[in-house]
């Protein structure tokens, strides 16, 4: 363990967790200890489980100077070995390990998590479908979702699903009409509880998420065809899912969970993707057993910062996926699609019926290089994105090769002036917001010559040289900072993004102002701000629930494990109008060809026998 430890294989946690196993169990055996400590680092990783089918035999640390190296045992002597501890348990057993029928090794509360997220899920979706009034239904998705073409309409698919399910996950790339999908669910789901009074609730991830939702609500539901009764019934308020649940200062748990449900009867989940595990768990957990699910979001995304890959397990990413005959009978009742194509063989009910991608994207048209280039970045077709991005037809998205670290400075000039330069001469705080908001650069890593932090530290170099800001001053007017731990008393959350500015109503002295999820300013000295760090560039997963009008994506000069397609994608992606990307050509190709693949047992456990 010292030398995993030192090569810097393992962490201090790590080596704690083992000792502290090792203790419990009395005994020292090295097939436990080097499980211990490979279940706690993949964990840290964002692994659910530690999947030993995949890591035996492997060589762990190659041969150092004694010719010594360390190799994982084979997967028989191990999981007997592991089975015959008295700290690993099999499931339903109460131990600090578990291991389960497929050598896969948890931490028990992870494998709790996952236990108790799985069999709801698989509650609500074996209950088959609600009991709607066709009709009412039938001539609410004509009215919400008129016909604009032949082929199929995707937001009435989705809209039929999540009207028929308890639980549905409703998946699309940027511009695909979610938000719009999800007013024309909301209106549908009040028209058919008539008079009876429908307790809705809209929750994302994190503060900015939940505002962008709040204010796509407010804008969409505008637009609507329904009763005035209706529109004011849909609500505006979205709120973070911690929030919802209710947090308890420094505890891990929720004023709200299985003993203490919400009084809800429809919980819309927005950016899915991002959340993680434990916490998908424990709001699954809080709500009614007839509570109404519904997950929006894009699996094609990066997967949430802490373990797990929900999301992308329910949808199966990767695999195709068949619907019930009894699905497509009703469906063709209500909108007339004939979907022979997309059958299931076996007539039964499965979470494949509760599944719908939405296909056509209202943002990126065929002359999109953005679009161009997210197809086949999700794809994997590193030949088609290197050819597009090379393409000089494309206005919206452009490749620059990735210039030396030392030159770096010198190469950001010009972007970084002519994107700050009217933000840091705002004096009018909401337009100094909107103007920030308008551009950002994104990295792949945070270290490095080429992360966030070495950016950050270049972007003040250059805006001090053009005397956009202060000289030599930690806080300085203009300043972005992004809080990097959560603060429940001020309600600052990991991720809330403030600008230093000066406030008129203290004699013009610097202040932290915060935008709340409704709009109005909050305001802090900075001194009273947790920790936090400037934010003129961010990582690609700091960035996830945002939006820019333009942005920089800055690759790595050399490949690093995190470089998947999956992170091309969403940085891509996170650009409404324009996409500049420096890099390297080997490392993108071989960013294409990674997935990001987390060991878990929730997509076994929700897909067993149920796919085509």
């Amino acid at each position: 363990m010292d030398r995993l430890y030192e090569r810097g294989a393992l962490c201090q946690l790590d080596i704690h967790f083992v000792r502290f196993l090792t203790g419990l169990a009395g005994r020292d055996d090295a097939e436990l200890t080097l499980a211990a400590a490979l279940v706690s680092s993949y964990t840290g990783c964002g692994h659910v489980c530690l999947d030993l089918a995949c890591v035996e035999g492997m060589e762990l640390l190659p041969k150092d100077q004694d010719g010594d190296r360390v190799v994982s045992p084979g997967l028989s002597v191990w999981t007997k070995k592991l089975r015959s501890s008295p700290v690993v348990g099999t499931c339903g057993e109460y131990r600090p390990l578990i291991l389960d029928d497929s050598a896969r090794l948890y931490l028990y509360r992870y494998w709790d998590y996952q236990e108790k997220l799985a069999n709801l899920i698989r509650c609500r979706v074996t209950c088959g479908s609600k009991c709607v009034d066709l009709d009412l239904l039938k001539e609410g998705l004509t009215r919400l979702f008129p016909c604009r073409t032949e082929k199929i309409d995707w937001q009435k698919v989705a809209a039929f699903t999540a009207l028929t399910r308890n639980f549905s996950v409703i998946s699309g790339g940027p511009g695909t009409g979610k938000t719009t999908t999800v007013a024309g669910i909301l209106a549908l789901l009040l028209e058919q509880a008539g008079p009876k009074r429908l307790r809705i609730v809209l929750v994302a991830p994190t503060g900015k998420a939940a505002a962008r939702l709040q204010e796509a609500i407010k804008h969409a539901k505008e637009h609507i065809d329904c009763t005035e009764a209706i529109k004011k019934a849909i609500p505006e308020e979205a709120s973070t899912i911690h929030r919802l649940l209710g947090t308890v200062h420094g505890s891990p748990y929720f004023r709200h969970d299985y003993k203490n449900p919400l009084l809800v009867d429809v919980v819309v989940v927005d950016e899915a993707s991002m959340v993680d595990l434990a916490l998908m768990s424990k709001l699954v957990q809080a709500l009614p057993v007839n509570a109404c699910i519904i997950l929006f979001g894009d699996k094609d995304q990066l997967a949430s910062v802490e373990a797990g890959a929900v999301l992308g397990d329910i949808c199966d990413t990767g695999n195709m996926h068949g619907l019930s005959v009894g699905f497509c009978r009703d469906l063709k009742k209500v909108a007339g699609y004939e979907m022979d194509q997309h059958l299931k063989r076996e007539d039964e009910t499965g979470i494949h019926d509760c599944l719908v991608q939405l296909q056509k994207s209202y943002r990126f048209g065929s002359d999109s290089g953005i679009g161009a280039v997210s197809r086949a970045v999700n794809k994997g077709d590193s030949d088609r994105a290197v050819t597009l991005l090379a393409d000089n037809r494309y206005q919206d998205i452009s490749w620059k090769d990735l210039p030396r670290a030392d030159f770096l400075c010198r190469s950001i000039r010009d972007t970084v002036t002519g994107a700050f330069r009217n933000y840091l001469s705002a004096t009018d705080i909401p337009e100094a917001f909107e103007l920030f908001d308008r551009f950002r650069i994104l990295c792949a890593l945070r270290k490095g010559p080429f992360g966030a932090v070495a950016l950050n530290s270049l972007v003040e170099q250059v805006l001090r040289q053009e005397k956009l800001i202060v000289p030599d001053k930690r806080w300085y007017a203009g300043r972005p900072v992004m809080i990097a731990r959560n603060d429940y008393d001020l309600r600052l959350f990991n991720g809330d993004i403030g600008l230093i500015l000066p406030d008129s109503a203290t004699g013009y002295e610097l202040r932290a102002f915060f935008t709340a999820q409704d709009g109005h300013l909050r305001k802090f000295h900075p001194l009273r701000l947790p920790e936090h760090e400037t934010v003129y560039a961010m990582t690609v997963h700091k960035s996830q629930g945002s939006e820019f009008e333009s942005l920089l994506l800055l690759l790595p000069d050399r490949d690093s494990p995190v470089l998947t397609r999956e992170l091309i994608y969403t940085g891509i992606t996170r650009a409404r109008k324009s996409v500049e990307i420096w890099g390297v050509e080997s490392v993108l190709r071989t960013a294409l060809s990674r997935r990001i693949e987390r060991m878990s047992g929730l997509r076994d456990a929700l897909w067993a026998g149920g796919r085509d």
